[in-house]
């Protein structure tokens, strides 16, 4: 399989997927089972070529991930420049040890744990803490359930309204900011969260609800300071 067709396998399944409403325990009708089977498929040529040490393979997963993990990097620190270290970091990472990824799980989800482990290293050196060790915002208050009224992301669509979120997402806890940055803006499932987080499913879950209930407040607050 050449990377340009490994490309176009990694995303448009896992759209197809979430919008045929193909979940845990579905059942899977010929053409979705076809579409995990070529992102599985995907997922063992990249790992085949990481143990190869591929260069090519290399330049071209920086070419399409590059983007989406210094986002995911920048709104888990706060910092560009820790960011920037936090990226090479990674990549180097992923080159030292490509051979341990089997290609069972994703290939960002697999990236994304492994910025976030550098991230955790960075903090504890400086803080002497972890992210998770932290005051934990969950026991502050009650869990507020997340009802079908949309999401705070759901009103916020341009480009300008897109800075706005950005804004308020920097202001929140990092453990919420993150589950809703990797939710909303990289469009993972919970339990991907869940391995990226080394958190339970239900932590997640909690984490997302808090977040989306301490970021819509912020949200509606600039509208009404536009108006």
């Amino acid at each position: 399989m050449t990377f340009t067709r490994l490309k176009e396998n990694l995303f448009p399944d896992r759209v197809f997927l979430r919008d045929a409403g193909v979940h845990n325990g579905e059942t899977m009708s010929t053409t979705s089972l076809t579409a995990v089977t070529q992102a599985q498929n995907a997922n063992i040529a990249i790992a085949a070529g990481l143990r190869r040490h591929d260069p090519e393979l290399i330049e071209q997963l920086i070419d399409l991930y590059q983007h989406r993990l210094f986002r995911y990097l920048l709104f888990l620190t706060g910092s560009r420049e820790l960011s920037q270290d936090l990226f090479q970091e990674t990549w180097l990472r992923v080159l030292e040890r490509g051979s341990q990824y089997s290609g069972r799980a994703r290939f960002d989800t697999w990236m994304f744990a492994i910025a976030r482990n550098l991230m955790l290293d960075q903090t504890r050196k400086r803080t002497a803490i972890s992210l998770d060790e932290a005051t934990d915002p969950e026991r502050e208050r009650p869990l507020e359930i997340a009802g079908d009224t949309p999401s705070p992301f759901d009103h916020f669509h341009s480009r300008e309204q897109a800075v706005q979120v950005g804004r308020a997402l920097l202001t929140l806890h990092p453990l919420y900011r993150e589950v809703l940055v990797l939710r909303f803006h990289e469009e993972m499932s919970l339990e991907e969260i869940a391995q990226i987080s080394n958190a339970p499913l239900s932590t997640v879950k909690s984490r997302l609800y808090r977040g989306m209930a301490a970021l819509k407040p912020l949200l509606m607050k600039d509208r009404e300071v536009e108006r």
